[in-house]
């Protein structure tokens, strides 16, 4: 215990060192489980996932046509409101801009927004932008495994920070929905679940946005 308290100690003083750790953040070598309400079940018969609103066509897929679509891989420092951090974990999944690049979602001139849902309704907000970056995914994997139930299986969306990729803006986690059922391009923002609670809307990391 006393060792893994040190090695803790020692990678957060390296990412502090790199710039990668945002203000009042502490490494995490786990991976801690957050949500509100159960976990769903997954039949890959029944699942779809639906992509529409402020788009030319809406889209709908099976588990396996989502599955068949190009895979892409994304290395991502995690930042969580609750404080933790996890850096340079590996996922696996589809980019939203690969579902645009191939002409199977047409955005409307007018979709400023993505509204992501997932089961029992809930729900969380991302400028287009962002969903559009290097550091969004619709993620089916994490280490070389598919997510497990409690980590949002079989799809989840996943935001962070991108090693060297200051450009890029970092959203808190809660800002990806466990259990992704579908994206709703609106030219509107709409807060979701989290940020009617209470939570910041826009939930940079580096501006520790976490409550409005």
């Amino acid at each position: 215990m006393f060792d893994s308290f040190l090695r803790r100690r020692e990678d957060e003083k390296r990412m502090i060192d790199e710039g990668r750790l945002p203000p009042g953040q502490a490494v995490t070598n786990k991976f801690p489980v957050l949500h509100y309400g159960p976990v769903p079940h997954f039949n890959p018969d029944t699942w779809t996932f639906r992509v529409y609103g402020a788009v030319e066509s809406p889209l709908e897929l099976s588990w396996e046509q989502f599955r068949a679509l190009p895979s892409t891989r994304m290395t991502l420092d995690l930042h969580c409101v609750t404080a933790w951090s996890k850096f340079d974990t590996q996922w696996e999944g589809l980019a939203v801009r690969t579902l645009i690049e191939a002409g199977l979602v047409r955005p409307l001139p007018n979709a400023r927004f993505v509204i992501q849902h997932a089961e029992y309704g809930y729900t969380t907000n991302l400028p287009l932008e962002i969903v559009l970056s290097d550091n969004f995914l619709l993620a089916y994997r994490y280490e070389g495994q598919p997510l497990t139930p409690d980590h949002g299986h079989p799809l989840r969306g996943v935001v962070g920070a991108v090693p060297g990729r200051a450009d890029l803006k970092t959203p808190y986690l809660w800002k990806g929905a466990k259990w992704l059922r579908g994206l709703e391009f609106s030219a509107e923002d709409r807060p979701g679940f989290w940020e009617r609670a209470g939570y910041h809307n826009e939930a940079d990391v580096w501006k520790e946005e976490r409550y409005g």
